[in-house]
C-alpha cells in the first residue's frame, strides 16, 4: 500500500479541484440559501457565521438578532416573513465608543469581546435588543422600527448571556447565569436591575449551561440553554412559577448534521495578547467523532401563527464559525423537543418549510461589490471602529480608498474591512491598485484569523513587492511585481479548513503563490475566518493610500439544483464501508461488495423518481419495485414492493458536496442506513449521521451511463 500524500499536498490537490470548478463556470450571482425552491430548506439557515441566535415573531414577522463581537457596526437584526429566507434589517450601532480597545488603539483591543449574545424581544409597541460588552456591562437598544434607529442606554449591569421575559403582570426578567440559573428583576422603565431581586431557581448540579431563553408558554414558564456536559446539546426547564422549582430535560443533542469538530489553537483565547512574531501556533487536529461543542446548542423557539412551533440553535461550523440551523419542535409531555416524532432530540438537515406564505428563495446579503455607491453594502463590517476621515467611496469615484495608518502587523492594522467567509466552499477576488502607495506601505487580501494570512503589495524606496504571509509557519513570499494594479485572489474550502492565495495582472490568469493556509477555529476573535482588505504603514508614519476597485465572491456549492438525480438510474455507495446498496433476491436492502457482480447488477441499480418537495421514490432496475419500509423499529426493513405506496416516500437529505445524501424514511422520521461493521440488511431506523459521516447513514450517489 502505498503511503498517503502528506498534509500540504492533500491540500493543493483538494484546492485544484476547487479552483478548476470556479475556471469552468461561469461567474454566478447565487449566494447560499437554505431555500431549496421546492418546499423544503436545508441547514444550516447561512453557510457564514451567525452565532448567539434569537429570534421573535411579531404578528407576521419575524425578527433574528445575532453576536457581532468587535466588528463594527454591530448587533445585527434579519427580517424574514417564512423563517428560511431573511434579508439584512439593520445595525444597532455604527460604533461603539467606550475606550481605546475599541479603536485598536494605545495598544489596546477587544477581539472576541466587544458585544455578544443578543436577546431580541418586543413589548408594548417597542423592540428591544439587549447584550453584553465585557467590562462595560449590561447594554439596552430599543426602537419603535426595528429597522432603526435604534437608542443605546448603558444599562451597567453585570448580566451576559441573559434572556428577557416580559410577564404578564408587568414585571421584567432577567435569566442569566452559566450552571446556577439566576433570576434578576428588571425595573419596569429598564433603567437597572431591582436591588436585592437576584434569585437562584436552579441550583448548580441540574444540568443546564448558558445562553438562555426565556418563555412563558400557556402559563408555564420555560428556560432554554445550552449545556457543554462535556459536549453541546440544548436543555429545558419547566416551572409553574417564574421561581419554579424547575424540572429539566435534554431536548437536543448529538446532532451535527454530519460536521466534524474544526482543527483548534492552543494558548490562543480571548484576553490573551495578540501574537508577536515568531509566536509558535500549535493546532491540534480533533478526532471527527468527538462532539465538543459542534451539536445544536444555545438557541430557543418561536411560535408561527398557526400554532405550529419550530427551533433555532447554533452549531460550529469548522472556519466558517458558528452558524444557524432551523429544527421542527415536537411537543411530547409538555415539553418542547427538537426533530420529528418518533426522532426526538435530532434534526432533518433538510425538511418542509414551515407553513407561512411563499417567499422566493434570497439570500440576506449582496456580498459581491463594486464600491461605485455612496455607502458600503451592509455585509461589510470594520474590523474595530474605523477612522472616518482615512476611507473614502468619493475619493476616488468608483472605488474603496483606504489611507494608510501605522500599525506593527495586519491585525493591528485599522481600517481593515471585513465580510465573513462563506462555505462550503468560495472564492473571492479584490481589485487593487496601489500606485498610490508610498515607501512603508503595505495594502492587500487577508483571511483575518488566528493565526492570519495574506497577499499583498508592499512599496519600499525602490519599488513594488508582490508579498505572501503565512502567520502560522511565519513564512515570507515576496517577488518584485511591475504593475501596482494586480487582482488578489482567497480559495477557500471552508468545511476543510484551508484556502490558497493567487495573484493575477489581468484578472483572467491567476498564479499561485504559497502554500494552502490552514484555517482553524480559534477563541481569541471567537468568530470565524473572515476577507479583509487592508492598508498600512509598517514604518510608523501614515504613508499613502489603495484603492479597492472591486470583490467579487463566487460560491461554487451554492446552486444545489443537481444534487438530486431526478429521473435518473444511479447507484448508492455507503461511505461506512465502501459497499455497494443492493436490492437483494431475499427481499431486503442489502451491501454488496463494490468489485462483486451482483454490485454491477440490474439488483444496483435504482432509478430517482420525483414526488415533489424534496420527496423521491427509488425503483429498482431489476423490476422488483420501489424501496418501501416494512415496519417500524427494528428493523424497519426496506423491501422491494410491486405496488408504490407511501411508505416508498423518502425525503433526500442533501450533505451539500462530493454527492452526498441521506435518506429519510416519511414513514418512521428516521433514516435509512446499516451498522457498517455487522453485514445486517439497511433499515429505516437510524437517528442520524455520526460527524464523520461513516456511521452506515451516509450514502453517494453515482449515475449510470446509459447503452
Amino acid at each position: 500500500m502505498k503511503p498517503a500524500p502528506p498534509f500540504s499536498i492533500r491540500l493543493k490537490l483538494l484546492l485544484a479541484g476547487l479552483i478548476a470548478t470556479v475556471a469552468t463556470t461561469a461567474v454566478r450571482a447565487q449566494s447560499w440559501t437554505a431555500d431549496n425552491g421546492n418546499g423544503t430548506y436545508t441547514n444550516p439557515l447561512f453557510y457564514d457565521e451567525f452565532s448567539d441566535p434569537d429570534l421573535i415573531r411579531v404578528g407576521d414577522d419575524f425578527y433574528l438578532a445575532g453576536t457581532t463581537m468587535h466588528s463594527m457596526p454591530g448587533l445585527v437584526v434579519l427580517h424574514s416573513r417564512d423563517l428560511v429566507n431573511w434579508s439584512f434589517l439593520s445595525y444597532a450601532f455604527d460604533r461603539l465608543e467606550m475606550g481605546p480597545e475599541f479603536h485598536l488603539d494605545d495598544g489596546k483591543e477587544i477581539y472576541g469581546q466587544g458585544i455578544w449574545a443578543p436577546c431580541i424581544r418586543y413589548h408594548d409597541g417597542k423592540f428591544y435588543l439587549f447584550s453584553n460588552i465585557n467590562g462595560k456591562g449590561l447594554q439596552v437598544f430599543s426602537a419603535t422600527n426595528p429597522a432603526g434607529p435604534w437608542e443605546h442606554r448603558n444599562f451597567e449591569g453585570q448580566i451576559y448571556d441573559l434572556s428577557v421575559l416580559f410577564d404578564d403582570d408587568g414585571r421584567i426578567y432577567a435569566v442569566h447565569g452559566y450552571d446556577e440559573v439566576i433570576i434578576t428583576e428588571l425595573k419596569p422603565d429598564l433603567s437597572g436591575v431591582i436591588a436585592g431581586s437576584d434569585r437562584v431557581v436552579i441550583p448548580r448540579g441540574n444540568a443546564m449551561g448558558e445562553g438562555h431563553h426565556f418563555y412563558k408558554i400557556d402559563g408555564k414558564y420555560f428556560i432554554i440553554s445550552a449545556n457543554y456536559a462535556p459536549t453541546g446539546r440544548m436543555q429545558a426547564a419547566r416551572a409553574d412559577t417564574v421561581y419554579g422549582p424547575y424540572e429539566t430535560v435534554v431536548i437536543a443533542g448529538k446532532e451535527t448534521l454530519g460536521t466534524t469538530r474544526a482543527a483548534g489553537v492552543q494558548s490562543i483565547g480571548i484576553g490573551r495578547p495578540i501574537p508577536e512574531p515568531g509566536f509558535a501556533f500549535e493546532i491540534n487536529d480533533h478526532d471527527d467523532n468527538f462532539l465538543a461543542a459542534v451539536p445544536m446548542h444555545q438557541g430557543g423557539i418561536v411560535q408561527l401563527p398557526n400554532g405550529d412551533w419550530w427551533g433555532f440553535s447554533m452549531l460550529d461550523f469548522h472556519s466558517v464559525g458558528r452558524t444557524t440551523a432551523l429544527s421542527p419542535v415536537t411537543w411530547q409531555d409538555g415539553w418542547p423537543f427538537f426533530g420529528l416524532s418518533g426522532n426526538l432530540g435530532r434534526s432533518p438537515r433538510t425538511w418542509f418549510k414551515p407553513d407561512l406564505p411563499s417567499i422566493a428563495p434570497h439570500a440576506p446579503y449582496q456580498r459581491s461589490t463594486t464600491f461605485d455607491g455612496d455607502t458600503l453594502p451592509r455585509v461589510w463590517q470594520w474590523n474595530h471602529n474605523p477612522v472616518d476621515a482615512k476611507w473614502s467611496l468619493t475619493e476616488q469615484p468608483g472605488s474603496l480608498r483606504l489611507h494608510t495608518l501605522p500599525a506593527t502587523q495586519f491585525l493591528w492594522a485599522r481600517n481593515s474591512l471585513t465580510q465573513r467567509a462563506i462555505g462550503p466552499t468560495s472564492v473571492v477576488t479584490a481589485e487593487l491598485d496601489g500606485s498610490g502607495l508610498q515607501p512603508g506601505d503595505t495594502a492587500g487580501l487577508a483571511l483575518l484569523n488566528i493565526p492570519f494570512a495574506s497577499l499583498g503589495l508592499v512599496r519600499n524606496d525602490e519599488q513594488f513587492l508582490l508579498r505572501w504571509y503565512d502567520q502560522f509557519s511565519h513564512e515570507t513570499i515576496e517577488q518584485p511585481i511591475a504593475s501596482p494594479h494586480v487582482f488578489l485572489r482567497a480559495s477557500g474550502d471552508y468545511d476543510r479548513d484551508f484556502a490558497q492565495l493567487s495573484y493575477s495582472t489581468d484578472g483572467t490568469t491567476f498564479t499561485d503563490i504559497g502554500g494552502p493556509v490552514r484555517l482553524p477555529y480559534q477563541l481569541k476573535t471567537f468568530q470565524g475566518t473572515r476577507h479583509a482588505l487592508f492598508a498600512f504603514n509598517t514604518v510608523g508614519q501614515e504613508g499613502g493610500y489603495a484603492d479597492f476597485a472591486s470583490f467579487a465572491v463566487d460560491e461554487p456549492l451554492a446552486d444545489r439544483s443537481r444534487n438530486i438525480p431526478l429521473g435518473q438510474v444511479v447507484t448508492f455507495t455507503n461511505l461506512g464501508n465502501d459497499t455497494v446498496v443492493w436490492a437483494n433476491p431475499h427481499g431486503m436492502l442489502h451491501s454488496a461488495a463494490s468489485d462483486s457482480g451482483r454490485a454491477r447488477s440490474a439488483q444496483a441499480r435504482f432509478r430517482v423518481h420525483d414526488r415533489g418537495k424534496g420527496r423521491v421514490a427509488l425503483e429498482a432496475m431489476d423490476g422488483s419495485g420501489f424501496l418501501t419500509v416494512m415496519g417500524a423499529g427494528l428493523s424497519a426493513d426496506i423491501r422491494p414492493r410491486p405496488q408504490e405506496s407511501a411508505d416508498s416516500l423518502f425525503l433526500w437529505q442533501d450533505m451539500l458536496r462530493d454527492r452526498q445524501f441521506m435518506l429519510l424514511s416519511l414513514k418512521t422520521n428516521r433514516f435509512v442506513g446499516i451498522d457498517p461493521t455487522t453485514g445486517e440488511p439497511y433499515g429505516a431506523d437510524w437517528p442520524g449521521a455520526r460527524p464523520d459521516r461513516r456511521d452506515g447513514t451516509v450514502l453517494t450517489w453515482h449515475p449510470v451511463a446509459s447503452d
